[in-house]
């Protein structure tokens, strides 16, 4: 908070010292003490209030320039209405109070222009110039610095969600890995613990085996069958619902390699080829190939643990893969949670495929239709998350403001080029020449005398110049003694009464060098 004061006193006195050394170095016309503090005052104010109200500080800068110069154009307030314009385009989000203040500012000028007794065009394209170039000009750069720094703040919002978005991604990617391990572990260790258990079945109902160590098995296929039972519970765990089933490769195993190796666990199985499309799809070279390999994997078993001793048959074709067994000729553990088939339902049919399971006579079937090799659907990526970040709109606001900017400065242009060009012409066209002004007397009838004057007279007579006021109730008109432009110069001022001259005299220069040529000055009283 004193930090912001202290700021706020350093833009006041930089704003207040133009108005107190402009007077001093007579630049405008003197001001009294009083009108001089109470500027300064209001300074203070607006200096003070330009972070809450910003469109305030800039109508109260305007109004020291209005009441200064109908035309805006002041030396001493210039800086001030110039520096609020920017603060009010970087500080106030609206356009509303900004386009409002420059209406009122245009309206009280027109209005104090209208009111006095001076040129009106050259004083209103000077007020809409001034009102261009010092307030819509520095309005519209403070409002491109504040959307530069709001494209900023979007850029950096931006980059930080894109963060969250790669943070959420590696997450996914961590769930996805860790499903793969959970499907591994579910398909791989469960297919060789079933086989475990079909080995100790077997061993159980051998003939040779000494009763005393049947227990035993029994005891070993039942712990076998636990294990599966427990492995899947493990496995739920590690598999959160809405995981995502990853691509597992089987270590390269064929499908053939997979039957034989049943087999030889003691699980009867018949491998049935129906064509050469079948033999291609035994080595799980890619996607479609995983897939077979695993409905055959999960169909065995299935059908080492809930219908052993079951005959079985795998038969592999181009597009359909069938595992069929009979019924059960040991007793099973009965049915299970089927989360092994559910999640093999949902690769086949990520391949396009189908796949069906269910009873078939007194055994079981899978039945797995597959679209044959570059055929079929292709997995849709998984489409990325929707961002929330920010809208171009600070972009087009951009470039609405650079638009503006542009507009305004073509605006500028005309106004300043036409108040020059109305300057040039109404200064040249009131130019009487000091030859014409001493062949002018006292006395002489005005219709011979203004033969002599100029079309258009002084639109600014300055008449405080003046050393003496004009003969009471003539008819006064001034004149440029000289066609230069935006100096100061001197004027002739003729005064008629009854039809004739009553007085001709000279108003010096501005300035301590400006002296009254007596000389040239008659009087007639």
């Amino acid at each position: 908070m004193e930090s912001r004061r202290g700021w706020d006193a350093l833009l006041w006195g930089v704003l207040a010292a133009p108005a107190l050394v402009v007077d001093r170095v007579g630049l405008n016309e003197p001001r009294s003490a009083w009108q001089q503090a109470a500027g300064a005052a209001a300074l203070a104010l607006a200096a003070g209030a330009w972070r809450r109200w910003p469109t305030a500080s800039f109508a109260t800068a305007a109004g020291l320039g209005l009441a200064a110069a109908p035309s805006l154009f002041t030396l001493s307030y210039g800086p001030a209405l110039a520096v609020f314009a920017l603060l009010m385009g970087s500080r106030a989000a609206r356009v509303r109070p900004a386009l409002l203040a420059f209406g009122a500012t245009v309206l009280l000028g027109t209005a104090k222009i209208a009111v006095r007794e001076v040129d009106p065009v050259v004083e209103w394209l000077v007020l809409m110039g001034t009102l261009v170039f010092g307030a819509v000009f520095p309005w519209l750069a403070g409002r491109y610095l504040r959307q530069g720094r709001e494209l900023t703040a979007a850029g950096w919002t931006r980059a930080a969600h894109l963060e969250r978005e790669q943070r959420i991604v590696a997450d996914r990617a961590r769930l996805r890995e860790r499903a793969r391990i959970a499907q591994d572990m579910h398909d791989s260790l469960g297919h060789e613990l079933s086989l475990i258990a079909v080995r100790a079945g077997a061993l159980q109902v051998a003939a040779d085996l000494p009763e005393r160590h049947r227990g035993a098995v029994a005891d070993l296929r039942g712990a076998a069958s636990d294990a599966t039972d427990r492995l899947h519970e493990i496995i739920g765990l590690l598999r959160e619902e809405g995981d995502e089933a990853a691509p597992l490769a089987p270590a390269g195993e064929s499908v053939r390699a997979l039957v034989e190796r049943a087999a030889a666990s003691g699980l009867p199985v018949r491998y049935v080829v129906g064509d050469a499309a079948g033999d291609r799809a035994e080595t799980p070279a890619g996607e479609r190939e995983r897939v077979v390999y695993r409905v055959v994997q999960e169909a065995l078993t299935n059908a080492a643990k809930h219908a052993p001793g079951a005959p079985v048959t795998v038969e592999v074709r181009e597009a359909v893969v069938v595992v069929t067994n009979g019924a059960a000729q040991q007793p099973g553990p009965g049915p299970g949670a089927g989360s092994g088939l559910v999640g093999l339902r949902a690769r086949v049919e990520d391949l396009g495929g189908t796949l069906d399971a269910a009873p078939h006579g007194d055994g079981f079937r899978v039945a797995a239709l597959l679209p044959p090799p570059g055929e079929g659907c292709t997995p849709t990526p998984a489409p990325a998350p929707a961002s929330s970040g920010p809208s171009p709109s600070p972009a087009h606001a951009r470039r609405r403001t650079l638009l503006a900017f542009g507009a305004a400065l073509a605006t500028g242009v005309l106004l300043v080029g036409g108040a020059f060009a109305w300057y040039a012409y109404s200064r040249s066209h009131a130019v009487l020449e000091p030859a014409d002004f001493a062949r002018l007397s006292v006395g002489q009838a005005q219709s011979d005398a203004e033969r002599l004057l100029p079309d258009r007279a002084a639109s600014d007579p300055p008449d405080e110049r003046a050393p003496t006021p004009p003969p009471q109730g003539a008819d006064c008109r001034y004149y440029r003694a000289s066609g230069e432009l935006f100096v100061t110069v001197e004027h002739f001022r003729i005064c008629f009464r009854d039809g004739a001259v009553v007085e001709k005299s000279v108003i010096p220069k501005a300035g301590p060098m400006g002296e009254v040529r007596e000389h040239e000055k008659e009087w007639v009283r």
